[in-house]
C-alpha cells in the first residue's frame, strides 16, 4: 500500500536528546518567535520579520504558498494559505484572526516577534537559490540574534531582512546569490497586494479585521513607494 503523498513520520518528542526539561510545564512555555514558511519560487526574500505584532497577524493571513497535498489544489499553483494551515481551520478565520489580534491586549503580556522565511525561491533558470536543509540554521541564527535585540536588520517595504553581511555565511560550500535572494520586485509585490485583496474581500469579507485591512494598505502604500 502506498503512503499518502502528504504523509509524514513522526516520532514523540520526548525522544529528542536536546528538548528543554519545561517543554510541558503546566505553568506554560514561553515563545519568542513565531517562524511562518511557505512555498515561494518568485519574489519572496529568504527571511523576513513583521514590524509588530498586527503586522505578523497580517503576515499570517495573507501568506500565499504553493500547494502540497494537503490541500485541494492539484499541480505547483500558488494558493492563499493562511498561517500554513488553510485546509485546517475549524472556525470563522475572521474570528480567528481577531483572537490573534487580542493577544495584544492582554495584561503584562510579552508578545513574540513574527518572522516569515521561505527556502524554496528559485533564480530565472529554475534553480533554488538557497541551499537549504541544514543551512537553514543560518537564518535560525539570525532570527535567535533579533530575539536578542542585535541590530543586523534593515527595514524594508515589506519587513525586516538582514542587514548585508548579517547572515552568518561562512563555511557554505554553495555561492549564493544573495542580491537576488533578498530582491523585491515591485511588480511582484503590486501583483500580492492585489490577490490578497481579492482573497479577503471574497473569503473574509464583513468578518475581515479592521487592523488586518489596514495592514494590507500600509503594504499597498509602501509598495507604490518602491
Amino acid at each position: 500500500m502506498a503512503a499518502h503523498p502528504n504523509s509524514r513520520f513522526c516520532t514523540p518528542a520526548s525522544q529528542c536528546p536536546i528538548i528543554d526539561p519545561a517543554w510541558e510545564s503546566s505553568e506554560g512555555v514561553p515563545i519568542e518567535a513565531i517562524m511562518f514558511g511557505g512555498r515561494r519560487p518568485k519574489g519572496v526574500p529568504l527571511v523576513y520579520e513583521s514590524f509588530n505584532w498586527q503586522h505578523g497577524v497580517f503576515l499570517g493571513a495573507a501568506m500565499r504558498s504553493e500547494a502540497t497535498a494537503a490541500a485541494e489544489h492539484a499541480g505547483k499553483v500558488i494558493m492563499h494559505d493562511p498561517f500554513a494551515m488553510r485546509p485546517f481551520f475549524g472556525y470563522n478565520f475572521g474570528h480567528y484572526l481577531s483572537h490573534w489580534l487580542s493577544m495584544e491586549r492582554r495584561p503584562n503580556v510579552k508578545l513574540p516577534k513574527v518572522f516569515h522565511v521561505n527556502w524554496f525561491r528559485k533564480s530565472s533558470e529554475g534553480k533554488f537559490l538557497w541551499p537549504g536543509f541544514g543551512e537553514n540554521a543560518r537564518v535560525l541564527d539570525w532570527i535567535f540574534r533579533r530575539i536578542n535585540k542585535e541590530d543586523c536588520a534593515t527595514e524594508s517595504p515589506i519587513g525586516f531582512i538582514p542587514k548585508p553581511g548579517a547572515l552568518n555565511l561562512d563555511g557554505l560550500k554553495e555561492k549564493v546569490d544573495m542580491e537576488e535572494l533578498f530582491s523585491l520586485p515591485k511588480d511582484f509585490w503590486s501583483k500580492e497586494v492585489d490577490a490578497v485583496k481579492k482573497y479577503f474581500d471574497e473569503q473574509v469579507n464583513d468578518d475581515l479585521p479592521e487592523e488586518v485591512a489596514l495592514e494590507l494598505e500600509r503594504l499597498k502604500k509602501r509598495v507604490s513607494h518602491m
